[in-house]
């Protein structure tokens, strides 16, 4: 079926210019269907950039109940990672999760600085849990679970050192528990070929204020492929 658009350039001369309905809605369906368009043209701009969303001198939010910890973690486009980790964990024992960025050294970074690999920063997700719910080592596992951790800065089809794997520890005891579960499931469920970093937590800074909580804003937003849970079997 075909709509007229009827445009007059005088007063008795009709021009009839025929648009096929079908063409164009295949044409908006094609933009839609592929959510990367949406990481392609998300804004570059810092202008609504807080920089570290900090209240207390714990480096918490005010909100969040003393004895909160954090389990900082990098796997690829930030958006995916904040989102499982919201929908496995919220209820039970998750206080919050906000993406930001770690790993770099100039200060307030932003999401185009980042994007251009140069940085060091990588793009990450920020869990503050209670750890009398959670354990730091299920997010870890969690973790390993989500994301393919065999591939050097990448993460299915976005490539750059920006999407990076990465377990950025909080302490000692953080890093010990990473390391003895990346060892695991190196061995068990990922041939011998993760590739994760696993270091202490630098500085970190929250990404601008459009990249948090984004699939839940926009549900037809891009999701990285690789951004999965695997039903991999117990750690032994």
């Amino acid at each position: 079926m075909r709509n007229s658009i009827l445009r007059f350039l005088s007063d008795t001369k009709p021009i009839v210019i025929y648009l096929s309905t079908a063409a164009v809605a295949i044409a908006i369906a094609m933009v839609f269907q592929y959510g990367f368009f949406s990481r392609l043209f998300r804004p570059l701009t810092s202008s609504t950039r807080l920089g570290i969303s900090v209240d207390t001198a714990s480096g918490f939010p005010a909100s969040v109940p003393e004895g909160a910890e954090r389990c900082t973690v990098a796997a690829g486009c930030f958006w995916g990672v904040e989102h499982l980790y919201r929908k496995h964990f919220g209820g039970n024992g998750l206080y919050d999760a906000k993406v930001g960025y770690i790993g770099g050294d100039t200060r307030n970074p932003t999401y185009r600085a980042v994007c251009s690999g140069s940085t060091g920063y990588a793009e990450a997700a920020q869990i503050i849990f209670d750890p009398t719910k959670i354990t730091y080592k299920q997010l870890v596992e969690f973790f390993y679970k989500i994301h393919d951790p065999t591939t050097k800065d990448a993460q299915g089809p976005d490539r750059g050192s920006q999407y990076r794997s990465g377990i950025y520890t909080h302490g000692e005891e953080q890093a010990r528990i990473a390391l003895e579960v990346t060892e695991k499931v190196n061995q068990q469920w990922w041939n011998g070929k993760v590739v994760t970093e696993v270091i202490p937590a630098g500085q970190w800074w929250d990404a601008e204020t459009y990249h948090q909580l984004y699939l839940d804003k926009n549900p037809g937003g891009y999701e990285c492929p690789s951004h999965r849970l695997r039903n991999f079997p117990p750690l032994q």
